[in-house]
């Protein structure tokens, strides 16, 4: 759950921290005081968009750090999965910081890390529910996936789409074998024209590069005989000059001679003698390379001839002998292909025929789940619609058959009869702001216990909504945060008195203003704090009145 907020320099906030409990959290305050801006600052840490204009003026950045303890866990999974840990405590502490150049950056658990990471373990940590997601009732495109979460039908929906993407695999090869005999006719004729073409050409891998150093000898041909006829001067010599091997000789002689005399000098003639040796060999090596070389001209044309073919061929195929010769083992499979591609197209039909009836009775499995969800689905949103007030609203779940799809064979849409005697009719055209608020509020509980989200915030959620209606939407947000099966957080920004009257914890967001600056201030309200506040949202001002309304209101609560 979330138990620490700390904002810095955030639109009108300059530094506020804030903590959460348990249980049912509500934060009030009058219009503009910044509550809005806490919720856009949660969403900011929890990688969702967000825009340098935020940045407070004359700041150079923003920052936001959350703080989450008791992780689920499907988090700790994922955050495994992304490399990432929590701290010592089992804590995770996120950080994101805002420029008012553009640029951000974020860290998970003094990690660095990318926004879409972020994002991703954001979704796991919090579900934040705004007033725009009571507009997702007005997409009926969105209908079939709450009743697929609702009824849990995700292995139904994928064993579904298994058999449908193997029938769309087959049907694609299908079309591509599928052509006229003339097209069919047109691409063997080019296919074994390439063909011929690399198998004419005889590629070797390597043969290239080999051919290229070939041409560079016979290039350098004058340059090498020059070389070596100076090689060879210097080493036999000639009518003006000894060559290395004669003054070599003289050093040797000298050192025998000297080395007669004193005994010392007999390991230095010895190393200059086996040097002598070495030189002799080297000297025949080079008398032979000197008169073995040759330059044929009719080799010299026949590699850069062969060059010549290398790069036309290679250049229509690839560039490379590796590739070309990819290319020919690719020519020469769909060739095969073309040629059997009768019988293939026989053998596909048949398997297309099994592939469509395995898809077909798989949607039938998945519409049949999907009535059976549906049927406990607005039997269980009924009765959440009531206790919300809503006695008299009837919710229909509609499932009339479509053509096959990734998702299945249904067009789902959710209908609602808003007075007795009337057929239902679609949500979308005929749901008020309140009936929406309120409808969205009772699938919520209903999917409350497959939801593996620990945290639920609810941004106004009460928009249209007053009076009896609202008290009940407060206690159905505080037994949220406590079902049968499990305990969660809920945070719920709130003008009602009738709402913030059921929270465990209040917090007030206010607005001040100090050297012509605007800042906010959030504090948690014991209770005295809460009944003045809602007192004040009760009539506007703190009266013997309205905190003798507001003091009851946290009296009936407790009962």
């Amino acid at each position: 759950m979330l138990s620490a907020l700390y904002i810095e320099n955030l639109a009108i906030i300059e530094r506020v921290e804030m903590s959460f409990e348990a249980g049912f959290n509500v934060l009030t305050g009058e219009t503009g005081a910044g509550k809005s801006i806490i919720i856009d600052a949660l969403g900011a840490v929890l990688g969702e968009r967000t825009s340098r204009d935020l940045v407070r003026t004359g700041c150079s950045e923003a920052l936001v750090t959350a703080t989450f303890t008791e992780l689920s866990a499907p988090v700790l999974a994922e955050l495994r999965e992304q490399g990432f840990e929590t701290d010592e405590d089992g804590s995770l502490l996120i950080t994101r910081r805002i420029g008012a150049d553009g640029k951000t950056t974020c860290r998970i658990g003094g990690r660095p890390a990318s926004v879409s990471v972020l994002r991703e373990i954001g979704r796991r940590l919090v579900n934040i529910h705004g007033q725009h997601e009571n507009q997702t009732l007005l997409s009926v495109d969105r209908h079939r996936g709450y009743l697929d979460a609702l009824g849990r039908l995700q292995p139904f929906c994928d064993a579904y789409a298994e058999t449908y993407h193997r029938y769309c695999d087959i049907r694609r090869e299908l079309k591509k074998l599928d052509m006229d005999e003339d097209a069919k006719a047109r691409r063997m004729d080019l296919l074994k024209f390439q063909i011929d073409e690399l198998e004419a050409a005889d590629l070797k891998v390597g043969e290239e590069d080999s051919l290229k150093k070939r041409r560079d000898v016979f290039r350098g041909s004058e340059k090498i005989t020059a070389a070596l006829r100076r090689a060879q001067s210097a080493y036999m010599g000639d009518d003006d000059h000894d060559g290395v091997s004669a003054l070599l000789t003289n050093v040797t002689e000298g050192l025998q001679a000297a080395a007669g005399l004193m005994d010392d000098l007999q390991p230095l003639y010895e190393r200059v003698q086996s040097l002598c040796y070495e030189l002799d060999a080297c000297g025949d090596e080079l008398r032979d390379a000197a008169e073995n070389l040759t330059f044929d001209e009719a080799e010299r044309d026949a590699v850069e001839d062969r060059l010549a073919h290398l790069r036309r061929v290679l250049s229509k195929y690839g560039g490379t002998e590796e590739a070309a010769l990819s290319m020919l083992a690719d020519f020469r499979t769909e060739l095969d292909g073309i040629v059997t591609s009768d019988a293939r197209i026989v053998q596909l039909n048949s398997e297309l025929a099994a592939a469509q009836d395995v898809m077909v009775a798989a949607a039938e499995k998945l519409t049949a789940a999907r009535r059976r969800a549906a049927e406990q689905f607005a039997a269980r949103v009924q009765e959440e619609l009531q206790f919300l007030d809503m006695p008299r609203v009837t919710l229909a779940v509609s499932i009339e058959p479509t053509a096959l799809t990734v998702n299945g064979a249904d067009k789902v849409e959710f209908l609602i009869s808003s007075n007795p005697g009337e057929p239902p009719r679609s949500i979308a055209k005929i749901a008020s702001g309140g009936e929406l608020s309120r409808v969205m509020l009772a699938m919520k509980s209903v999917m409350a216990d497959t939801d593996e989200i620990d945290t639920l915030i609810f941004d106004e959620i009460d928009t249209g909504i007053s009076g009896h209606a609202a008290q009940r939407v407060g206690i159905k947000l505080r037994s949220a945060a406590v079902s049968n099966t499990r305990s969660r957080q809920i945070l719920c920004v709130t003008h009602l008195a009738q709402i913030a009257s059921q929270a465990d914890s209040h917090l007030l967001i206010r607005k001040e203003v100090v050297n012509e600056r605007t800042f906010t201030r959030v504090d948690g309200l014991d209770r005295d704090g809460r009944e003045r506040e809602l007192a004040r949202i009760v009539s506007g001002s703190v009266t013997d009145a309205s905190l003798t309304a507001a003091r009851e209101m946290l009296n009936l609560r407790q009962k």
